[in-house]
């Protein structure tokens, strides 16, 4: 379970749930000291999936789901976040791509992807942005060459806070939700 303060993990948790996957929180990774770009003051603290479901009946590419989340108030506008990660800029005090390491650094996106097979046992995979709110196209960012090619060719995906709660609701019943998100959904369904 997410901590309290990641709830947009916990709803990522529940649209998923609700969509039949196991799933798994915080599943570390780092690049391999063997990776020739390693450099040991830069690469030895480990960044995380923040959410990974698995869905053992799907045969396709969204079989296996793994998410970062990015909570940002002010939402997600991908042509400026790849604008930002191709100029090199700082955004809100960190580097760009420092954000999107497992789409912009090979030695990062490898060790993301192994990390994805050591945990399935699957290569295959569909990476989600799940975000707050989405200003601009989301294609350019999901068919963005570069980031495919970073993650082996795997299917990209931008979904949104809004996106989830409307599927999420469309599925809820009377019977009391596994987790404490759901319930508060089906409060909020039951109150109109």
């Amino acid at each position: 379970m997410a901590t309290k303060e990641d709830i947009l993990e916990q709803i990522v948790e529940e649209y998923l749930l609700h969509n039949g996957y196991f799933v798994q929180h915080n599943l570390k990774f780092k690049p391999s000291e063997n990776h020739p770009d390693f450099i040991k003051r830069e690469d030895s603290n480990h960044s995380d999936i923040d959410v990974i479901g698995y869905q053992p009946r799907r045969r396709d590419e969204e079989k296996i789901i793994v998410v970062s989340c990015k909570s940002w108030q002010a939402g997600f506008n991908p042509a400026s976040w790849i604008n930002a990660i191709e100029t090199n800029k700082e955004v809100n005090g960190r580097i760009a791509w420092k954000s999107f390491r497992e789409l912009t650094k090979p030695k990062w996106s490898s060790a993301f992807v192994n990390a994805v097979e050591e945990v399935t046992g699957e290569n295959k995979f569909t990476y989600v942005i799940a975000v707050t709110k989405l200003t601009g196209d989301k294609t350019i960012w999901e068919q963005n060459s570069n980031f495919r090619q970073a993650i082996k060719g795997n299917k990209i995906k931008i979904l949104t806070f809004q996106e989830m709660i409307r599927e999420i609701q469309s599925k809820l019943t009377t019977s009391l939700a596994r987790t404490e998100v759901g319930r508060l959904l089906q409060l909020f369904k039951a109150s109109n």
